[in-house]
């Protein structure tokens, strides 16, 4: 199966931290996982214009090179938003279209026991007051400043409830899920770290899990 990832936004590093995700999943042995990005969008989509702008973006693209586009079995919008181009792509190819946002939310809530919950640490403008990063900063910071700042968040939505699934929401948090298992080690102890169920965007889980989300947000300042 020959799979799309495409990335809406022009980051070629978000893109290859979440290529590099999508192929430790335990299908992506079976699967061809082909990464693309778009060239002249936001590196970084953090409001309702970005998702504009990254849309006429792909949708340019597509118009000037179809032939790009075809010959595959599935498209993942690798955008951590209920994003324009999941539809248009849907209505334009006749195979699945879906995206990372839609994905974890129905494998997350496919994982929960009655009175577990699950939630999101993200990023994102309307989050800004909470934790200061945008998704392009996970490129730009301190390595150090992002494990920070993601374990502040992690500690604040696992401290919310009986949370055993977290859904990394952005594709820039794309290898950091040891960040949030070593902050749920802390939390609440070795072996129940062990069990949580961390969501990676790109369709895979790492675990050694109400339907009502919390969420725990961050943000640097400009």
């Amino acid at each position: 199966m020959r799979i799309l990832l495409l990335n809406p936004n022009s980051s070629t590093a978000m893109t290859n931290g979440m290529l590099l995700a999508a192929r430790s999943t335990p299908l992506s042995a079976s699967l061809d996982i082909v990464p693309m990005t778009a060239t002249s969008a936001p590196a970084s989509i953090n409001d309702d214009q970005d998702i504009r702008d990254s849309t006429q973006d792909i949708l340019a693209s597509l118009a000037d090179n179809p032939d790009t586009f075809g010959g595959y079995d599935a498209m993942l919008i690798a955008c951590f938003s209920a994003h324009p181009l999941v539809p248009h792509l849907s209505c334009r190819f006749d195979i699945p279209v879906t995206g990372i946002f839609e994905a974890s939310i129905l494998g997350a809530m496919s994982l929960l026991k009655p009175l577990e919950r699950w939630g999101i640490v993200t990023t994102g403008k309307f989050w800004e007051k909470h934790l200061w990063l945008t998704a392009g900063d996970f490129h730009t910071v301190s390595l150090e400043e992002v494990k920070e700042k993601l374990t502040s968040a992690a500690r604040r939505l696992l401290k919310s409830g009986n949370v055993t699934c977290v859904v990394m929401g952005c594709g820039g948090m794309a290898g950091l899920e040891d960040t949030i298992r070593a902050t749920a080690a802390d939390v609440h102890g070795a072996s129940k770290a062990k069990s949580l169920y961390i969501r990676r965007r790109q369709g895979g889980y790492s675990s050694t899990s109400p339907k009502h989300p919390r969420r725990a947000n961050f943000q640097t300042k400009r």
